[in-house]
C-alpha cells in the first residue's frame, strides 16, 4: 500500500507547524524547506484548514499554525482526510469490477482487514508523538534552522 503525495506533504507540513509551536509559518518557507511545489502545498494547506487542522492568516504578516494541540491531531485522521480512497485492488473500487473471481474471492476481506490494521496503527499516534523528544527534527525545522 502506498499513500499519495498529498498525505506525505500534509504530514510534513503538520510536523513543521508542530515543531514551530504556534509561530506563524509561511507556505513559501515550508515549500523551500522540503523542496516541494508551493502551489501544491497551498492546495494541501487549504484542505487542512477546511478540515480544522490548521489556521491560515492571510496578508503580509500571515502564515500557518496548528489549529489545535499536536496531541489532538491523529495521524490516521490526517491520512483518511488526504486519501481519496483505500481501493488497493480493483474489487474495492466503486462500480463494476471486471474481476472474474470477485463473487467467490476471500482476498477482498483479507485486504480489507489489512487496510483497517494499517489505519489502526496510524490512529495510535498523534502529531505530538512524531515531534516530541525528536531533537534532530526540531533542529532541522525549528527557529534556529530558519
Amino acid at each position: 500500500m502506498r499513500l499519495n503525495v498529498q498525505s506525505d506533504y500534509a504530514l510534513r507540513l503538520l510536523m513543521h507547524l508542530a515543531v514551530r509551536d504556534g509561530e506563524l509559518v509561511t507556505i513559501a518557507e515550508v515549500a523551500e524547506r522540503f523542496q516541494v511545489s508551493k502551489n501544491h502545498l497551498m492546495k494541501i494547506a487549504s484542505l487542512l484548514a477546511r478540515e480544522g487542522y490548521i489556521d491560515a492568516a492571510r496578508g503580509r504578516s500571515g502564515g500557518l499554525k496548528l489549529a489545535k494541540p499536536a496531541k489532538q491531531v491523529r495521524v490516521g485522521d490526517v491520512v483518511r482526510c488526504m486519501e481519496a480512497d483505500f481501493a488497493i485492488v480493483e474489487c474495492f473500487q466503486e462500480g463494476n469490477s471486471q474481476c472474474l473471481i470477485m463473487p467467490c474471492c476471500k482476498l477482498q476481506r483479507v485486504l480489507g482487514e489489512a487496510v483497517e490494521a494499517f489505519l489502526a496503527i496510524l490512529d495510535r499516534y498523534s502529531l505530538d508523538d512524531l515531534v516530541r523528544r525528536n531533537p534532530d527534527l526540531r533542529l532541522l525545522l525549528g527557529k534556529e534552522a530558519a
